[in-house]
């Protein structure tokens, strides 16, 4: 079987999510979003629990643990099961973070907060969202992108703002433009002397329902301006792990997947990544923009 590249297998993935919302056709779910996956440690007190097609990211420390997006509703027994599998106690799960509101990625933080006892933050948007179980109107997937249960809860954290659970500090980094809300998050994870700068890129991917378009000026005039500032901001983060709620999107799965098989570097690390990230975006997105009529800059 012939193995496509990343980047071009990701191009094929944009196209047929752009393709599905021309046609008006609900948000598509692949059997991997669901498909179990043995968690794993990325790095220090950084492990992946989530499934094989969505993250959901564990950073552990003695006095609570951090856990980054729950992926899809019927995901959160399997998600609490990888924390426990790795010997963690899910009550100890003090803080829940979100990347953004769509069914995919906060599907199940609603039980996820519940079971755990956790507080859940996200960014002034992506907070609105969360509580309106994914209803939001600005979303440019509005209409297209499903319900799921909707989180109580939900704590706002600034732009830059940072949260702590025992000895973990992770910053926020408002990053519109996939939704409102989107927001990428940073820490660092140690280990021994070394310590590597950590980065959960939200999606840098332009997806619109039916008849949607990011350059209409008349219902959202900085959306543009907006994403590329997001581009721009992923690409200049100090980062040498990059994560991202679609593993495929930073090739992260086949990447873990080659530790180990040689002596040669940690393929997970990588000091470019975020900037290679957002250089496909960039590109992705211009190429958008050329489709709705708008000459990129």
């Amino acid at each position: 079987m012939t193995t496509l590249p990343i980047t071009r297998w990701s191009r094929i993935v944009a196209w047929l999510f752009l393709t599905l919302a021309t046609l008006g056709i609900a948000q598509a779910e692949e059997p991997a979003w669901s498909q179990p996956r043995q968690p794993f440690r990325i790095y220090g007190n950084t492990w992946y629990v989530g499934t094989q097609g969505l993250s959901a990211i564990l950073i552990t420390s003695p006095g609570g643990h951090v856990l980054i997006d729950g992926t899809l509703p019927r995901n959160a027994a399997q998600i609490e099961a990888n924390i426990r599998a790795l010997g963690f106690k899910l009550r100890d799960v003090r803080v829940i973070l979100n990347s953004h509101a769509h069914a995919d990625h906060a599907g199940a933080i609603a039980r996820l907060a519940r079971d755990s006892g956790a507080q859940v933050w996200a960014s002034s948007n992506g907070a609105r969202a969360l509580k309106a179980g994914g209803n939001d109107p600005d979303d440019p997937q509005y209409g297209m992108a499903p319900r799921y249960p909707a989180v109580a809860h939900v704590a706002v954290i600034r732009d830059g703002g940072r949260v702590r659970a025992g000895t973990i500090t992770v910053t926020a980094h408002y990053t519109p433009g996939h939704t409102p809300g989107s927001t990428s998050w940073t820490w660092q994870s140690c280990e021994g002397s070394r310590c590597l700068a950590m980065v959960y890129a939200d999606s840098l991917t332009a997806l619109g329902s039916r008849d949607y378009r990011f350059t209409d000026d008349s219902s959202h005039p900085h959306r543009v301006e907006d994403f590329r500032h997001s581009i721009a901001r992923v690409g200049a983060l100090p980062c040498d792990v990059l994560l991202t709620p679609h593993p495929d999107a930073s090739g992260f799965i086949d990447k873990a997947d080659r530790r180990g098989r040689s002596a040669q570097a940690d393929p997970l690390v990588d000091p470019q990544a975020c900037r290679n990230y957002a250089a496909g975006a960039r590109e992705r997105f211009d190429g958008l923009l050329r489709q709705e009529g708008r000459t990129p800059h």
